[in-house]
C-alpha cells in the first residue's frame, strides 16, 4: 500500500512538473512573440516632434534631456587605433556642427571599459564575458543613458538638424515601424527607472545562446530592448506617463526623417543574420511553426506520460500473479 501510495505521488509530481515546465515556455514564447507585435508607448514621428517644438517659440516645455551626445568606437581590428573611417567622422561632424553648445563623448575601448568599472563595477565581469564585441556597445549605451542621460547615436547616423526638439521626452527609442524596436538612437533623461529597469535586466537575459544573431538580440540588442520597453509599460504606475517611440521607418512611403541621416552599418552581422531577417519577414508563418512544435512537444510528453503510466500498470498486474505462485516446487507438487 505505501508503494502504492508512493508511485502515485510521484507521477503527480511528474505531472505537475511537466505542467508547470510547458507553462513557463507557453509564458515565455508568448511575451517573445509580443517583441515583434504592436509596442506600448506614444509613437511621434520626426515631423510631429519638429511641430511640437516649433509651435510656440520659446518653447515652454521643460527640457529634461541634457545637451549631450554619447557616440561609441570600438575598433575591433586594432583596440589601440581610435581613428573613425572617413564616413563615420563625416556623420559626426554633422552631430558636433549642427548642435553648438553641446557637450559630445567619444566612446573608445579604452574609456568604455573605465566607465564599467568606475560607475558600475558589478557589471564588469558579464562586460568583460561578452561572446560578441558588439554585445558591450550595447551594454555601454544603456548605462550611458542611465548615468549621464543625453542622446546616443550609433556612428553609421548623422544629424540633419538641431537635436533641441528631442530634449522634452525624458526616455524615448527609435521604431522602425515593423519588428523590434531599435537601440541605433536613444535619449534619457539621467536617472529614468526605464534605464534602471534595463541595466538591471542585462545580466539575465545574457545567456551564451547557440546562434549569433539571436545571443545579440536577446542578449543585449534591439529584442533585449524590446522586452524590456514591454514590461516596464506593464509594471509601471498607471499614473506614470507611457514613454516615446520615435519613428525611423526607412520604407519610402513612411514619414520623413527630420533629424538624423543613415550610413554604412553592419559591422557586427553574423552568418546567421540573412536566416533571422526572413523569419523577420515571415512572422506569422513562423509563429505556425512555433505552434506546431509546442503542440508536438506537449504530445509527445501526453502520449509518453500515458505509456508510463500503462507499463507501471502492467508491470504491477505481473507482480500479483507472482504472489500467487507457489515458492518452492514442492508446495507446486502438493497444489496438483
Amino acid at each position: 500500500m505505501r508503494g502504492l501510495l508512493s508511485r502515485r505521488l510521484t507521477g503527480a509530481l511528474i505531472l505537475f512538473t511537466t505542467c508547470l515546465l510547458l507553462g513557463y515556455i507557453a509564458t515565455r514564447v508568448y511575451f517573445f512573440v509580443h517583441i515583434f507585435m504592436s509596442h506600448s508607448g506614444v509613437a511621434l514621428t520626426q515631423e510631429e516632434v519638429e511641430l511640437a517644438h516649433n509651435r510656440t517659440t520659446p518653447d515652454p516645455r521643460p527640457q529634461v534631456i541634457p545637451k549631450l551626445i554619447h557616440q561609441i568606437f570600438h575598433n575591433w581590428a586594432d583596440p589601440t587605433n581610435d581613428t573613425l573611417p572617413s564616413d563615420w567622422e563625416a556623420g559626426r561632424q554633422t552631430c558636433i556642427t549642427l548642435n553648438p553648445g553641446w557637450d559630445y563623448k567619444l566612446w573608445t575601448t579604452t574609456t568604455s571599459r573605465a566607465f564599467i568599472a568606475a560607475e558600475y563595477p558589478w557589471f564588469l565581469p558579464t562586460y568583460d564575458g561578452f561572446t560578441y564585441p558588439v554585445q558591450r556597445i550595447d551594454a555601454l549605451r544603456y548605462f550611458l543613458m542611465l548615468h549621464d542621460g543625453g542622446i546616443y547615436l550609433d556612428l553609421d547616423n548623422g544629424c540633419a538638424t538641431s537635436l533641441e526638439p528631442l530634449l522634452y521626452y525624458p526616455a524615448w527609442v527609435t521604431d522602425g515601424g515593423k519588428g523590434a524596436l531599435s537601440n541605433n538612437i536613444l535619449g534619457a533623461a539621467p536617472g529614468h527607472p526605464f534605464w534602471r529597469l534595463l541595466t538591471d535586466s542585462m545580466i539575465g537575459y545574457a545567456w551564451h545562446y547557440p546562434l549569433p544573431y539571436l545571443a545579440v538580440s536577446y542578449g543585449t540588442g534591439q529584442w533585449f530592448e524590446t522586452a524590456v520597453w514591454e514590461e516596464y509599460h506593464r509594471r509601471k504606475p498607471a499614473a506614470e506617463p507611457p514613454l516615446t517611440r520615435v519613428m525611423m521607418d526607412m520604407d519610402p512611403a513612411a514619414a520623413r526623417w527630420v533629424f538624423f541621416t543613415h550610413g554604412r552599418g553592419g559591422t557586427w552581422n553574423q552568418w546567421d543574420n540573412g536566416l533571422f531577417k526572413w523569419i523577420g519577414d515571415h512572422v506569422v508563418l513562423m509563429l505556425l511553426y512555433v505552434g506546431l512544435v509546442l503542440g508536438g512537444i506537449w504530445g509527445l510528453g501526453f502520449l509518453a506520460l500515458k505509456l508510463a503510466r500503462r507499463l507501471w500498470r502492467i508491470r504491477r498486474g505481473y507482480r500479483r500473479l507472482d504472489r500467487g505462485k507457489p515458492d518452492r516446487p514442492d508446495e507446486e507438487m502438493e497444489l496438483r
